[in-house]
């Protein structure tokens, strides 16, 4: 009776056992299993603080996972993992596991934004307002003040040169007092990669470079280019620069696409036709390739230039105005 009792236990405890390892075995491949619940691609944005259940229930109903419950035996699971804040993007099926797994390590959603060179301020706070999370306003002010590279150059009046163009990576949390940083640092890294010890006035080298960078996006120019401003800099002579005087407009919010004759004759300090010698800072965010040029321009007599008229971007130079005359007569011809 004993033994047939025992038996009779045995083979229920194997069963249940059985049952066990069948249902783990089915939760274990439901938790694995990708699942879609969405048509189009989903983005979540867990605010810090944000409770794992919360974080569950935001899942479950954008269809990203089954139940909110996989969810909350996930992290039962895994009890010391840290869920990290911030947007995330879902775009395929995935396991629960493996979207647990994204949080966990931060695996934010980072927005792209690519800042052409030569682009000044105004261009810069066009592009990040864009984006929706950085109003364009808020970027200007902060660009208008010269403290986050005033220790590198005591004599900029803004940031304006020192927003090193490049593509950076973004979330919804950056701000604009975050990306300005961002892009001074790496204007840093690429100064001191660029720069020889020695004395030199930063600001006059970002601004020199800055207006190189407005004249040409030839490569092989670039050091020409910057040898005629040197030139003309060192005779006294005035820059007559075309972007110098656009800048001056768009600092007085009144350029219009056009340079008029009262833009020519405008006295801002910034309008080089009427004001020997460079601006008082740089007009625009130039380049590696731009400020190489600035700091080592090309040893030349050249004074004048003007640019090709075959669509090439490149530019005839020359050490006498007849001869510049005579291009500048050759390009409206061949316009």
């Amino acid at each position: 009776m004993n033994s047939g009792r025992s038996g009779w236990l045995v083979r229920l405890f194997v069963f249940a056992l059985f049952l066990l390892v069948l249902a783990a075995g089915g939760l274990a491949y439901r938790l694995a299993s990708p699942y879609q619940g969405f048509s189009h691609e989903v983005f979540l944005n867990f605010e810090k603080g944000t409770s794992t259940s919360s974080m569950a229930q935001q899942l479950a109903a954008a269809g990203v996972i089954r139940r909110r419950w996989d969810f909350l035996l996930v992290r039962a699971l895994q009890p010391r993992a840290r869920l990290q804040a911030g947007e995330y993007r879902f775009a395929s099926p995935v396991s629960v596991w493996t979207v647990f797994d994204r949080i966990v390590r931060g695996d934010v959603f980072y927005y792209e934004v690519t800042i052409p060179e030569g682009s000044n301020i105004f261009d810069i706070a066009q592009i990040l307002d864009k984006l929706g999370f950085i109003k364009g306003p808020d970027f200007l002010k902060l660009a208008r003040s010269p403290a986050l590279i005033a220790d590198l150059s005591p004599h900029a009046p803004s940031l304006e040169g020192y927003l090193f163009p490049s593509t950076y990576r973004l979330t919804r949390r950056t701000t604009a007092a975050q990306i300005a940083r961002m892009m001074t640092d790496l204007f840093r890294r690429r100064w001191q990669e660029l720069h020889k010890p020695g004395t030199v006035d930063v600001n006059r080298a970002v601004t020199l470079a800055s207006i190189v960078e407005k004249e040409t996006g030839i490569s092989g120019d670039r050091p020409r280019v910057a040898s005629v401003y040197v030139n003309r800099l060192r005779l006294g002579m005035t820059l007559d620069c075309d972007p110098t005087t656009i800048y001056a407009a768009l600092l007085e919010n009144r350029y219009r696409g056009v340079i008029h004759r009262s833009d020519l004759e405008n006295d801002n300090a910034y309008n080089t036709y009427r004001h020997a010698g460079l601006p008082p800072g740089p007009i625009a965010n130039p380049g590696a390739a731009s400020l190489e040029a600035a700091l080592q321009p090309a040893q030349t007599d050249f004074l004048y230039f003007v640019a090709k008229p075959d669509g090439s971007g490149q530019h005839w130079f020359s050490t006498t105005l007849a001869e510049h005359n005579r291009h500048v007569q050759e390009y409206r011809h061949g316009r």
